[in-house]
């Protein structure tokens, strides 16, 4: 009577967003002070509490960010033989109909938590759990009958996980700086991943910009059993589109898909809030319940980078109370090193700043919000998905050969009107299209590298992914190129990163395999049209919002770093760094301070390639060259 009386006390929910890390093996002594140092590095990401769990070969750690069960749900978690251990940093939105399964095939619960449904899927059907699984998770789990360990992560990458190996040891966790901290570890810098970043403004996963520290694809596990890493892929997005789908059916799937999704991903025990900017995505998470918290930033430089006029009417029309924030360029700025810290590697996107702010806004008040990522991704809403159109007239009545020359001459234009139009245009997709972001190409690498024998054709890293789609159309396979590196690579790592350095849980219910499977039946008819973008994800969303906000185009945060870098004294703040130590290591300084003269000129606007250097050598100056 009274274990009953106990197990129905602790039977509520226990979702939290969090942190986790470990290592196998031993390191000569220690081990507990060394695994809650690499714990401690990630308190932002869970300040709530910690749990650990050491055993011969194995050492978990976990830091916790409650959300649900305020007063349980603590990890580690343990099956009833405590033979499996998880830590686990996510939520399962189906964990409840998980649940009722599981009992009916004889596993005992004693919590009602998602993380249990992980211990008793994993004992009842192995790694083929992972495809039942609806939400967004990254976890860990110890089987102490093999000695194996088993990792996974969600299905587009939401939730963060790397590893390496340190000598005999096997090492893990949800930031690089967990295993940065690992005793014996040594930092050595990848060219081939600065080579890449330089191509796509962020480091393309899984690599990582140390040698030797890759993180664990979406929709992949590992195990690592008697010292032999085994890593698979369980799932591929894969967009099969219907052609015999009318507007009005696509229209109507993508509709009740986003309204199931939000409807679990509004699941908390404490307030859920939202970001808010002017666009269609955020707008429509935000206008699917009244009543909460929405959150606007916006910068001093003139109303094109200032979205809280339209979020304020927004808010105002859809009953949400609204907060908002005007962020300056010193500001700016002075935070930047610390969210290099955060970020682990370099990231050439100024949005991720914007993020960072919204983040810190919105974590006074709230623990939880819902964003707009990933509907660009799935629905066709980036501007350059325009391109395979308008490239089309002018592909057809140029012969190839011809086409080549005039973009090979276009290269040596300033920046004008049209120029980019003929580079693009002048070859086929797979050689043209890296991305959503394509920084400096491979003739522009090879001037700027103090070693040009390290520049790469960035469209190599691209092929895998075209070869899968060649009988998609051009649009679909854009997207899908994008949804395995631009999103990964950039949209989910910000978004982690920023709303886990104020300890805030960031949800994406755009994000879900439901919204998903009706994103990938649209035809290429019902995304792009020569007037708009994301054509049938805005008739869904002018269901529940004003026209005007239905149809505007897509702004994200942005941010005047071209204006600012014509300025003191941010210019000379650049300059430093471009004639610093770290610049002559890697970079020829007379090309850098070329690029930096040539757009305080005025007549080109070259502000994202400076900032793409420039967020790489004020990260190695602040964080490659610090001691964790």
């Amino acid at each position: 009577h009274i274990l009953s009386l106990y197990r129905k006390k602790i039977q509520r929910d226990a979702v939290r967003m969090c942190g986790i890390c470990g290592f196998t093996g031993e390191t000569g002594g220690e081990e507990s002070s060394k695994l809650r140092r690499m714990a401690e590095l990630i308190t932002h990401r869970g300040p709530d509490s910690e749990g650990f769990f050491e055993a011969a070969g194995i050492h978990m750690g976990f830091r916790r960010l409650s959300i649900i069960d305020l007063k349980a749900g603590d990890q580690p978690v343990y099956n009833e033989e405590k033979t499996l251990v998880l830590t686990f940093n996510g939520e399962i939105y189906n964990y409840r109909e998980l649940r009722e399964e599981l009992t009916a095939c004889g596993h005992f619960f004693y919590t009602n938590s998602d993380s249990e449904v992980l211990i008793h899927g994993y004992e009842e059907w192995g790694e083929h759990m992972l495809l039942r699984l609806r939400g967004m998770f990254a976890f860990a789990l110890w089987d102490s009958r093999d000695s194996s360990l088993f990792l996974a992560r969600d299905f587009f990458g939401i939730k963060p996980l790397y590893y390496t190996t340190c000598g005999e040891n096997f090492v893990y966790g949800s930031e690089i700086k967990c295993l940065l901290a690992f005793p014996g570890f040594r930092k050595q810098l990848s060219e081939k991943a600065l080579d890449d970043y330089l191509s796509f403004q962020y480091v393309v996963p899984p690599e990582t910009l140390y040698e030797g520290i890759f993180c664990l694809p979406p929709a992949h596990w590992l195990r690592l059993r008697e010292g032999r890493l085994q890593i698979r892929r369980y799932w591929e997005p894969q967009f099969r589109p219907d052609e015999s789908m009318t507007l009005g059916e696509a229209v109507d799937r993508i509709d009740a898909a986003f309204q199931d999704s939000v409807k679990a991903h509004r699941i908390s025990d404490v307030e859920v809030g939202c970001f808010l900017s002017s666009g269609v995505d955020s707008s429509w998470a935000a206008s699917c319940f009244s009543g909460q918290k929405a959150f606007t930033v916006g910068f001093e430089a003139g109303s094109h980078y200032n979205e809280i006029r339209w979020a304020k009417r927004l808010a105002e029309e859809k009953r949400l109370c609204h907060t908002a924030r005007i962020i300056g360029s010193r500001e700016f700025f002075s935070v930047l090193p610390d969210i290099l810290y955060y970020l682990d590697q370099p990231l050439a996107d100024p949005a991720c700043v914007a993020l960072y702010f919204v983040s810190e806004l919105a974590s006074r008040q709230v623990k939880v919000v819902l964003s707009g990522e990933g509907a660009d991704e799935l629905f066709g809403g980036y501007r350059i998905y325009h391109m395979p159109a308008s490239n089309s007239a002018y592909q057809h009545l140029i012969p190839a050969w011809l086409r080549r020359g005039i973009g090979a001459a276009a290269g040596f234009l300033p920046d004008i009107r049209g120029r980019d139009f003929l580079i693009r245009a002048a070859r086929p997709l797979e050689e043209t299209f890296i991305g959503n972001a394509s920084m400096f190409s491979l003739k522009e690498k090879r001037r700027l590298l103090k070693r040009p024998d390290t520049a790469g054709d960035p469209s190599v890293l691209c092929r895998p992914f075209y070869r899968r789609t060649e009988e998609l159309d051009a649009v679909t396979r854009m997207q899908y190129l994008d949804l395995h590196l631009w999103m990964v690579g950039d949209i989910l790592l910000k978004a982690d990163r920023m709303s886990m350095a104020n300890s805030l849980e960031l949800r994406v219910p755009f994000l879900d395999r439901e919204v998903f499977r009706a994103a990938a039946e649209i035809p290429g008819k019902w995304k792009v049209t020569e007037k708009t973008t994301k054509y049938a994800m805005r008739l869904a969303a002018a269901r529940h919002l004003p026209k005007a906000t239905a149809d505007k185009q897509k702004l994200g945060f942005p941010v005047p770093i071209r204006l600012w870098l014509r300025e003191e004294p941010y210019c000379s703040l650049v300059r430093e760094e471009f004639t610093g130590e770290a610049a002559a290591k890697f970079f020829r300084r007379e090309e850098l301070i070329n690029l930096l003269e040539r757009h305080l000129r005025g007549r080109e606007d070259l502000s994202r390639k400076i900032w793409t250097v420039y967020m790489f050598l004020l990260w190695y100056r602040v964080c490659f060259q610090r001691s964790y």
